[in-house]
């Protein structure tokens, strides 16, 4: 198993999610409690990093376009051979499942909450490096900001020169992800939170776990 296999599974996720399966918007679960400026780099005119819109009402075709592997390649700016060779290997260990109705790839939650919470600070360590400019992570990030958080500490920063914030970089989860969270909220909840998981100190681990839970539900 690779790292960047971690972020294409939970695109997955974020993409269900947009499907009318996923976050109830009424009981505060989802991207729907980021802050209106949860984005934290500098925006070009030309970028479309809006988040997605909910896909219900779609007919097959469109929502086979939304997971094939041009897609997702597009949307996590990991190569088409890599995601063929991920959701390859995530099918054969079952954190991938083909829905029966539709054909579509779907995470196995359950089993990836489980990997993340227990195995992916063993698996993909990291440690905070040198102080650098980029985009918030962890507890410095929208979905976890104020929360067992010190204001004396240096926030945790994925290095981009666009990013807006000044910190300790943290190696992403894999390369492309500052292009891929620009393109999703929920992503980048996701992706900021198992930072904090595979960084933070048990108590602060289980704050973002808790929260990682609402998104796999």
């Amino acid at each position: 198993m690779k790292s960047q296999d971690i972020g294409l599974l939970l695109k997955l996720v974020a993409l269900r999610s947009k499907e009318g399966h996923g976050h109830d918007t009424h009981t505060g679960k989802g991207a729907k409690t980021l802050p209106d400026d949860w984005r934290d780099w500098a925006r070009e005119d030309a970028e479309r990093d809006l988040p997605q819109e909910s896909m219900p009402g779609h007919d097959d075709d469109q929502l086979l376009a939304r997971y094939n592997v041009r897609a997702l390649a597009e949307e996590t700016g990991i190569s088409k051979s890599q995601v063929s060779l991920v959701l390859q290997r995530c099918l054969e260990v079952g954190l991938v499942r083909k829905d029966r109705q539709t054909g579509v790839p779907r995470a196995n939650a359950r089993a990836l909450y489980n990997f993340v919470v227990h195995g992916v600070r063993y698996v993909f360590p990291a440690k905070p490096g040198e102080i650098t400019r980029g985009i918030a992570t962890t507890f410095a990030a929208p979905v976890l900001k104020g929360q067992l958080y010190s204001s004396g500490e240096l926030p945790m920063v994925w290095p981009d020169a666009r990013g807006n914030s000044k910190g300790q970089a943290i190696e992403p989860l894999f390369k492309s992800v500052p292009y891929a969270v620009r393109r999703d909220p929920e992503l980048y909840a996701m992706l900021a939170l198992v930072d904090a998981i595979r960084l933070g100190h048990p108590r602060e681990s289980k704050v973002a776990a808790e929260r990682l839970a609402e998104y796999l539900d």
